[in-house]
C-alpha cells in the first residue's frame, strides 16, 4: 500500500521537487516505521503522515472504510483566529457534558486548533482515525476554562458487504439508502422573496451543468441573488466553470494551472443571453474551500459583486483521486488524493 501511494505521488504530483521534500528518503523512513507497527491504525497513520508532510490541502491518503460509524454529536469551526463550537446535537453526550454553542475551543486532545492545522485535525478525526471520544478544553464567555471528556456515538456495521446481490440485495440497498440520506443532507436549497431576491444555499460544487442552469433559471427573474457558500468545501471544476459563466457576458479566465506539464488555463465560457445581470452577494466563512473560494475571488477580482464573511480556508489546488484495491473476491478499497496543479489567479497569486 505504501509503495502504491508513493508511485501515485511520483507520477502525478504537480511539483517535481515535491516542495523540497526528499520523497525517497521520506517513504524509506515510513517503511521502516511500518515494520514496527502493531496495528492497522498505526500503519494507516504512517502512510498518511508521509503525505501530510507535503503540507498540501489536496494531497492525502484515504484509508479503507471502517466497520464503525462515529458521530461526535457536535461541530466546530474557525471564526477569525478562534475556534468555536457551532452546533451540539440534542441527546448527545456532548450536550450531557455541558458543551454549548459559542464555547471557545482551547484544545482537542492537547492540540490547539488554528487555521493552519484545522484541516489536519478534521482529516485525523473524521477520515483517518475516528475516535470514540475527545478530551476538549473549552471556555464559555466570561467564564473559566473547563475540561470535558466527550464521548462519540459509535455504531457497528457489517465486516463484509456483499455487492453481488448474493444476499438478496440487502447490502447494496443499504448502501444506496445511506447515499440517498447523505444526498438529502447536501441538497441545494433556495428561498425566494417576491421579485426582489433569491437566497441560494449551495453546500458543495457537485452539480451537473444542467442542474446549474436549472438553479440559475430560478434566479433569473429576481433583482438580486445571495449565494451562500458558507461551509462549502468545493467540488467539481465543471460546476465552477458553469456557474461563473452565468454571471459574465464574456469568457472569464478563472486561473492559470501550474503543473509538471504545460496545462491550459481554467476558462469559464459565458452563457450568452442566459447571463444573470442582477446584484450578487456571496457569503463565505472559514470552511469555504477550493471551488467556493475561487468563485468568491473571481467575484472580487472582476468586481462583479460583494463578498461578505470570514477569511476562507485557503485550500485551493486541483487534484485527482486514484483508487486502488486489495484482494480478489473479497476486496478492500483505498485511495490517494494527489494535487496535479496549483491555481494562479489573475492577480498572480495562489489562494492555497
Amino acid at each position: 500500500m505504501l509503495k502504491v501511494i508513493k508511485e501515485d505521488i511520483k507520477r502525478n504530483y504537480y511539483d517535481a521537487t515535491y516542495r523540497g521534500m526528499d520523497l525517497d528518503a521520506r517513504f524509506t523512513a515510513a517503511d521502516e516505521k511500518m515494520k514496527q507497527a502493531t496495528s492497522l491504525g498505526q500503519i494507516f497513520g504512517i502512510i498518511a503522515q508521509a503525505m501530510v508532510d507535503l503540507n498540501d490541502s489536496h494531497t492525502f491518503f484515504i484509508p479503507p472504510s471502517r466497520i464503525t460509524k462515529t458521530e461526535y454529536g457536535w461541530q466546530m469551526k474557525m471564526v477569525g483566529d478562534m475556534c468555536y463550537v457551532t452546533a451540539v446535537k440534542p441527546g448527545s453526550d456532548a450536550e450531557a457534558k455541558g458543551l454549548k454553542v459559542g464555547d471557545a475551543i482551547i484544545s482537542i486532545d492537547g492540540f490547539g486548533p488554528t487555521r493552519e492545522n484545522m484541516w489536519k485535525l478534521r482529516y485525523l478525526y473524521y477520515t483517518l482515525n475516528p475516535k470514540p471520544g475527545m478530551r476538549v478544553v473549552v471556555q464559555s464567555p466570561d467564564q473559566q476554562e473547563r475540561q470535558l471528556d466527550v464521548l462519540a456515538k459509535v455504531t457497528q456495521s457489517k465486516l463484509t458487504v456483499d455487492l453481488t446481490l448474493g444476499d438478496g440485495g440487502n447490502d447494496l440497498f443499504n448502501l444506496l439508502r445511506e447515499a440517498e440520506n447523505e444526498g438529502r443532507l447536501n441538497r441545494n436549497r433556495y428561498y425566494e422573496m417576491g421579485d426582489d431576491l433569491t437566497i441560494w444555499k449551495m453546500p458543495q460544487f457537485l452539480l451537473a451543468e444542467q442542474q446549474v442552469d436549472e438553479m440559475m433559471d430560478k434566479v433569473a427573474k429576481r433583482k438580486a441573488l445571495i449565494l451562500d457558500l458558507r461551509g462549502n468545501p468545493g467540488g467539481a471544476v465543471t460546476t465552477l466553470q458553469r456557474l461563473v459563466g452565468h454571471f459574465f457576458d464574456h469568457d472569464v479566465k478563472i486561473a492559470d494551472l501550474k503543473g509538471r506539464k504545460e496545462m491550459k488555463p481554467m476558462i469559464a465560457k459565458t452563457r450568452g443571453n442566459r447571463v444573470y445581470n442582477g446584484k450578487l452577494v456571496v457569503l463565505v466563512n472559514s470552511q469555504s474551500g477550493s471551488a467556493a473560494e475561487l468563485f468568491a475571488r473571481i467575484v472580487q477580482l472582476e468586481k462583479r459583486g460583494t463578498v461578505i464573511g470570514d477569511r476562507t480556508a485557503g485550500a485551493v489546488m486541483q487534484s485527482r483521486q486514484y483508487t486502488h484495491q486489495l484482494g480478489v473476491d473479497i476486496v478492500s478499497f483505498y485511495s490517494s488524493s494527489i494535487t496535479d496543479a496549483d491555481l494562479i489567479m489573475s492577480d498572480g497569486k495562489s489562494l492555497e
